[in-house]
């Protein structure tokens, strides 16, 4: 919410500033605020898309071969594991001076942005549901969950590293935001965003 409030607030200053400006006759003072390249960092940064889902896992040591080994080994050394368990992940842009960078011409208003990227990635261990299925000679051993719990982590976050559906609306609720905060100059300007460098996430420690 303050996050919102506070976009608002900027794209109320840019209005004002570009009202100012078309009030006084002055072309200096719009200028000013197209390349303020700190407000748009700022709203590029807080322009994050955030994601919920549940990301579900299963191990077994069953093949599902169907025939008379399988089932005994069902029967007696079965392991099989469920767990099930939601996530919530951000996605964004993460500016450096190096990667960031506003053009203007006469008639165009052209932004270099990082591509957007995986940001944060939080799997809610604490509505974690779990299932199992084991052979009568297996006992419960809490280090199967642990293992699996780790895998899930890894495969569920490098399936959205490369989520290309959520770095796409990512990148639209950026130009949408920019558009807004740019909205009293596009009249007359036409606004490019150009997204430099890969996108995906640094690996995992």
């Amino acid at each position: 919410m303050k996050k919102i409030i506070y976009l608002v607030a900027l794209v109320l200053i840019v209005v004002l500033v570009f009202w100012l400006g078309k009030r006084f006759g002055s072309t200096d003072m719009s200028q000013q605020v197209i390349s303020n390249s700190t407000i748009v960092k700022e709203i590029a940064e807080l322009a994050s898309l955030d994601v919920q889902g549940s990301a579900s896992i299963k191990r077994s040591n069953i093949e599902e071969s169907g025939d008379w080994t399988d089932n005994l080994k069902k029967a007696f050394l079965e392991n099989t594991v469920w767990v099930t368990v939601p996530y919530e992940a951000k996605y964004g842009i993460n500016i450096d001076d190096k990667s960031f960078k506003v053009q203007l011409t006469e008639k165009k208003i052209t932004i270099h942005l990082p591509a957007p990227r995986l940001l944060s990635y939080e799997l809610k261990m604490d509505r974690m549901e779990t299932a199992n299925r084991k052979g009568w000679l297996l006992t419960q051993n809490d280090e199967t969950y642990t293992d699996v719990q780790k895998k899930l982590y890894q495969t569920s976050r490098g399936q959205l590293e490369n989520n290309a559906l959520y770095i796409q609306q990512s990148k639209e609720k950026i130009k949408k935001i920019l558009e807004q905060y740019y909205a009293p100059f596009l009249k007359d300007h036409t606004l490019e965003i150009v997204y430099d460098g890969d996108t995906k996430a640094p690996a995992l420690n």
